[in-house]
């Protein structure tokens, strides 16, 4: 089962046990009908009727018992529901008010009650059901079982009696009936965690009685009918949670008076926040995180609140002064939206407050950390990515914050650790990356969440110095990257599952202690002066990692063997001194994604058994010193879902490889979704995050470290290598292909026109080769291109005119004596010169061309009329100022001509 599968179960069976008591008493005063015939201080007893145990008995019969092990059972058994089938109790010839799971009425002896929750149940309820033969039921609970993706009957809207109804987690689907608008009398309706799509059906307002609505956890469109909004004035739980609704809410004045909670959390609603959400007397509880919400959060007008979420959304304006006054909350969270202004002081004066969340946000001013000191209930506090500055005034900061445990201060300005920190026994997560934080690590932050302390994030700063052996016992994720850190690596505790300490000045050897970490998913320790081999045991540490990054050190010997059970997806070697040919333990890492070992100097031949590596994207080869040639005549699968082939810079001979680049279906066809994970990498779940992965790579002539790549990035780069034979044209059929290098090779022949079919292609470099014949006027269709090198070769005739071509400049084509036309001084004659195009006034090309009869006809019109013209002009000496125009003219030409001569110089016209 999914996760959002699991989590809307988890929130259902939370709203469904946290309600089921409160409903059962305030039912005591809306429908004392049901409460008082089911009472056993009733003196006779009445068994149900013979038709209604009948109908039980083959409701029973059409469904089956489910005893396969599902996620419901923890539920259930999590919050205290007995999971066992309770129609194992029903008996034919037995009293059905003695059923499990039935309620009679105790004077007519009518079925009023039906909780068949956690039952096991599986099967369909049909609208010809013998349920719906029940016609006095005011309960009925099916919560928590499998009813086959039925759709809700419309002829549930004809329990006419009916008060309470839960068809929570029970795997319904299609669209919410509008009869269930009939049930006038019902005080709650819960439909949450299902498969239910379409609108709210509008008949819905015409529950009048209902205190209680969930329809959390659906698939659920369009906006919140405002007839509930307008008509359901007894409501006071409305919780539509994760539903795929949308559009702005009615802001009805008089809507909903007596809610209590309000809960519309991750939906795609926008607009302004409706008025009515801050003048409700009674409000206590609002969700609205994770939604397009947009204008400013208006002024509270009453003080009950207690909980106020609204993250993630689009609003902004100062924070309002009003929650100053709200004493009795406990939770603000206000992030990542685009609030301004400064914080107010008075909003850490609020004693009760446990949760406080304004991080990225575009918040600015000063905050004195002593401000901190009265919140002593605080455990929750969230203050990152803002325009911040939080100063120590020293006098005012000796105070702790004893039930702290999560303090995120990132891109605060803060200049040093908080000395509130000290004594802290419950922390559990500590950021205060990206700050102006320099030196040594005090001290006494080894007794900072000792036994507690999990994630520990001081990247970014400008520390120089922490202890060899971290002293957090339960630690998972430590980030200490981007600082100045010297001396030996420090080695994490044994929990650690992410270790990053990139981009430092850490040397010395890696221990081999740190092998020991069994549960180590993600390693980076890049751009450091680490030396010596890399530890063996690496090998085993590869059956837990993900990724080992140990780029730009100076590591030497050979690389570590890999064993059965490797788990990595990235691993990253670029820039050390690694020698020796290549260990084919690797293809056990299947896993394998991202190959980087470029800029080492490993020999050898070609590892072909990369090419069983199913999931490898990214393979980086360059600058070493492998040799030969690097067919495969074999495999016909081998790299199919690589996008990135670098082995540039080796010493690699033979023809380029077709059989390989006919298999690179992934840029042949990339259709990645930009909208999931823009670039390449891994998710990180002990962080919430998504670690980027990074590689070296020449782009446009550019060589430079990705820190990310874009996950439709594809390029090939087999350049500075020994390769001859011609281009072959399969690489026109790699349509979503990005870059291509082949230059400073051997290769000959002409340039395929089928090149011209790369769409996406934003970079070419043919240069120093053999290359012959004409560039292809195809390439003009290629206007994505940018990076365009032809140079040093043997090509001929006419530049294509146009287009991009216009933006090439000499450089491009230098070395090639046979080329002619901009942006190169040879200009081609006319038989070389290709049928013109004509510019129109909207910048747009003309089609039409001229032959050379066409142009002859009029060279010899205009002979013709001008020689007439002349001899009517010179014969008549009128006008005269043209004929003394042409007499001057005529003299300074006779005089540079001379001049013209006497310096051996002619003119080409």
């Amino acid at each position: 089962m999914s996760c959002l599968q699991k989590t809307c179960h988890f929130f259902c069976l939370v709203f469904f046990f946290l309600n089921f008591q409160e409903n059962l008493s305030s039912s005591s005063s809306t429908s004392s009908s049901f409460s008082s015939s089911s009472s056993s201080s009733s003196s006779i007893k009445q068994s149900c009727s013979h038709d209604e145990a009948s109908a039980l008995l083959q409701f029973k019969h059409s469904l089956s018992i489910d005893r396969t092990y599902s996620d419901v059972w923890d539920y259930c058994h999590g919050y205290g529901i007995k999971l066992y089938p309770k129609t194992d109790s029903w008996k034919e010839g037995t009293d059905c008010c003695s059923w499990d799971g039935v309620t009679c009425d105790n004077i007519k002896g009518h079925v009023i009650g039906l909780d068949l929750s956690c039952s096991l149940l599986y099967g369909t309820i049909p609208s010809h059901s013998s349920l719906f033969l029940l016609p006095h039921l005011q309960k009925l609970v099916l919560a928590s079982n499998n009813f086959h993706f039925s759709t809700i009957s419309p002829k549930f809207g004809e329990f006419a009696s009916l008060v309470y109804l839960n068809l929570c987690c029970s795997y319904f689907s299609g669209q919410i009936p509008s009869a269930l608008g009939n049930l006038t009398k019902l005080i709650k309706l819960d439909t949450s965690c299902n498969y239910l799509s379409g609108q709210i059906p509008s008949a819905l307002g015409n529950l009048t009685k209902l205190i209680n609505l969930d329809m959390s956890f659906n698939y659920l469109s369009g906006q919140i009918p405002s007839s509930l909004i307008r008509n359901l004035s007894q409501l006071e739980y409305l919780n539509l949670r994760a539903s795929h609704l949308e559009g702005s809410i009615p802001d009805e004045v008089s809507a909903f008076p007596n809610l209590i909670n309000l809960d519309l959390y991750a939906n795609s609603f926008n607009g302004t926040l409706p008025s009515w959400l801050f003048t409700i007397p009674s409000l206590k509880y609002i969700d609205l995180s994770f939604n397009h919400f947009s204008g400013c959060v208006k002024e509270f007008q009453y003080h009950s609140l207690i909980f106020i979420h609204l993250l993630s959304n689009e609003l902004q304006g100062p924070i309002p002064s009003s929650i100053s006054k709200l004493l009795n909350l406990t939770h603000l969270d206000l992030s990542s939206n685009k609030l301004q202004g400064p914080i107010l002081s008075s909003i850490f004066q609020l004693p009760n407050l446990v949760y406080l969340g304004l991080a990225s946000n575009n918040l600015s001013g000063i905050v004195e950390i002593g401000m901190f000191s009265k919140l002593q209930n605080l455990q929750y506090l969230y203050l990152s990515s803002n325009s911040l500055s939080l100063i120590f005034n020293g006098t005012n900061d000796d105070y702790t914050l004893p039930k702290l445990q999560d303090l995120y201060l990132s891109s605060c300005n803060v200049s040093e650790f908080p000395q509130f920190l000290r004594g802290s026994k419950r922390l559990q997560n500590l950021d205060l990356s990206d700050n102006r934080i320099y030196g040594k690590v005090p001290k006494w932050m080894r007794d900072v969440g000792k036994d507690s302390l999990n994630y520990l994030n001081l990247s970014y700063n400008f520390l120089t110095s922490i202890d060899q052996e971290l002293p957090w016992k339960k630690i998972e994720i430590i980030d200490l990257s981007s600082n100045l850190i010297r001396g030996d690596l420090p080695i994490p505790p044994l929990t650690t599952q992410i270790f990053f300490i990139s981009k430092n000045s850490i040397s010395g050897e890696i221990p081999s202690l740190i092998c020991n970490l069994t549960s180590l998913g993600f390693l980076d320790v890049s751009h450091n002066n680490l030396s010596g081999i890399i530890p063996q045991c690496f090998g085993n540490l590869s059956k837990s990692a993900e990724l080992l990054n140990l780029r730009m050190n100076k590591f030497h010997g050979i690389i570590p063997t890999f064993f059965k059970g490797c788990q990595l997806k990235n691993l990253n070697l670029n820039g050390n001194q690694l020698e020796g040919p290549l260990t084919s333990s690797i293809r056990k890492c299947k896993s394998l994604e991202v190959l980087d070992l470029g800029k080492n100097k490993i020999k050898g031949k070609f590892p072909r058994w990369l090419g069983s590596l199913p999931r490898l994207e990214v393979l980086v080869l360059r600058s070493n010193q492998l040799q030969g040639s690097i067919h495969d005549k074999r495999s016909t699968l081998s790299f199919s879902k690589i996008q990135i082939f670098d082995l540039s810079s080796n010493h690699f001979t033979g023809t380029l490889p077709v059989r390989y680049i006919q298999n690179f279906k992934t840029m042949i066809s990339l259709t990645k979704s930009e909208t999931v994970n823009q670039y390449l990498g891994l998710d990180a779940p002990q962080i919430h995050d998504f670690y980027s992965y990074s590689i070296g790579l020449v782009m446009k002539g550019q060589d430079m470290e990705l820190v990310k790549i874009f996950n439709k990035l594809t390029s090939i780069d087999l350049s500075q290598n020994m390769f001859e034979g011609e281009i072959p044209k399969i690489i026109g059929k790699l349509d979503s292909l990005k870059g291509l290098n082949l230059s400073h090779n051997n290769l000959s022949g002409s340039i395929p026109t089928l090149i011209g079919n790369l769409s996406s292609l934003e970079w070419l470099d043919l240069s120093s080769n053999k290359l012959n014949g004409t560039i292809p006027e195809t390439l003009l269709d290629v206007t994505s291109l940018s990076t365009f090198n032809v140079s040093e070769n043997q090509l001929e005739g006419q530049i294509p005119q146009g287009k991009q071509f216009n933006t090439f400049g000499n450089n491009s084509y230098e070395g090639n004596k046979g080329l002619c036309g901009f942006p190169v001084s040879k200009s081609c004659s006319n038989s070389e010169a290709p049928p013109s195009i004509l510019p129109k006034e909207d910048g747009s090309e003309s089609n039409i061309t001229f032959g050379w009869k066409v142009v002859l006809i009029g060279y010899g019109c205009g002979v013709v009329f001008g020689l007439a013209m002349g001899y009517v002009v010179f014969q008549t000496g009128k006008p005269k100022w043209f004929v003394a125009l042409v007499e001057g003219q005529h003299h300074k030409r006779r005089k540079a001509s001379k001049t013209s001569n006497r310096k051996g110089r002619g003119r080409r016209m």
